[in-house]
């Protein structure tokens, strides 16, 4: 059995409140590392040509108030 089959068993294992908390802490972990990567992706400029558009855009008047 590999490592994730033996941690899908102890999961499924688990009761429903210590459920909750792993499914809870995990969300976080997955926003946390989201929020790494884009940070990253920033840093690293991979999202200068969306905001580019963006930018022009907005300049061109393709923008209204909400």
């Amino acid at each position: 059995m590999s490592n994730l089959e033996q941690i899908e068993a102890a999961i499924a294992s688990l009761p429903s409140s210590e459920f909750d908390k792993l499914r809870a802490w995990f969300f976080d972990l997955d926003y946390e590392r989201w929020d790494q990567q884009l940070e990253q992706d920033i840093s690293d400029g991979k999202l200068d040509a969306f905001a580019q558009e963006a930018i022009a855009e907005f300049e061109a008047g393709y923008c209204r108030e909400l």
